[in-house]
């Protein structure tokens, strides 16, 4: 049963293919994922979209690449690599981070008795985290 319901759609993008572009990141790290992006893998040959001058980059960089890809799928499935230019989505927006948390007063008197000024900054930068992590902030 299990072939018939995959057929259709290895038909359209095999296996191989599928984990390239869901584990593309992964992969070949963030800094290729975000000026790379997997298109196609058609006899061997990669197809990845980059922007112009990434291209030239990837070159030379080929057989690393296709070693990377080749260890991460467990078989040699990529031979070549193919590059056509194509617009890079845009990198995803962090969240802003959020305001630093109020210390309790016990906290506070604690840190005025600490007299080097670089512990007592250390502490309560590290005081902030643990009371924001507990506050979900």
């Amino acid at each position: 049963m299990l072939p018939r319901v995959t057929r259709p759609a290895f038909r359209r993008r095999s296996p191989a293919a599928a984990h390239l572009m869901s584990d593309w990141p992964q992969i070949v790290g963030p800094v290729l994922a975000a000026q790379t992006m997997p298109q196609r893998l058609v006899g061997g040959t990669l197809t990845l979209g980059c922007s112009g001058p990434v291209a030239m980059e990837l070159q030379h960089l080929g057989p690393q690449l296709i070693a990377k890809v080749n260890g991460a799928l467990g078989q040699r499935v990529v031979e070549r690599l193919r590059f056509v230019q194509s617009a890079m989505p845009a990198a995803p927006r962090r969240a802003p981070r959020p305001a630093p948390a109020a210390l309790p007063e016990p906290v506070n008197r604690a840190l005025d008795s600490v007299e080097d000024p670089e512990l007592r900054a250390a502490l309560a930068r590290l005081g902030r985290g643990v009371y924001r992590r507990a506050t979900g902030s």
